[in-house]
């Protein structure tokens, strides 16, 4: 899997398209959760994705601290169901902590993270802040990463 970062305005249509395709895939249709994903934060975060088989099978978007939490975070992040055991979640992840580290210079990340992913996060060094709490009727938990 190859690994892009870019601005809103550098995806290319049929990049963002298929970014909004397959979010809706995995958060709306999958996740049988209704909520609006175009939130209006995309045009503000850096867009980090993976390509395998010309085909995105993996994605994050990033934000510099302020834009979306006080701290640099990441949200949205997603594998392509089919795509699941080979380790691109991990990659991804990694990816997009790289890119906070290269694109903002900031050391702490705050994620709103699906409350069953929490040994997947630990593995990542992000440790629970806080109770859990509902988000769009998902258990969710809050971490940090210092």
């Amino acid at each position: 899997m190859e690994i892009f970062v870019k601005t809103f305005d550098n995806l290319t249509k049929e990049e963002l398209y298929e970014i909004l395709q397959l979010r809706a895939e995995v958060f709306v249709i999958e996740q049988d959760c209704i909520y609006q994903d175009i939130d209006g934060k995309d045009q503000k975060a850096l867009h980090v994705f993976g390509i395998k088989n010309n085909q995105i099978t993996a994605y994050t978007r990033i934000f510099k601290p302020g834009d979306y939490f006080d701290k640099a975070s990441i949200g949205r992040v997603l594998v392509k169901s089919t795509q699941r055991k080979y380790g691109f979640g991990e990659l991804i992840m990694k990816a997009s902590i790289t890119a906070i580290h290269e694109k903002f210079r900031e050391e702490t990340i705050h994620i709103s993270a699906q409350s069953y992913l929490k040994k997947f996060y630990n593995s990542l060094g992000f440790n629970q802040e806080g109770e859990e709490y509902l988000e769009d009727g998902i258990p969710h938990i809050a971490m940090i990463k210092k």
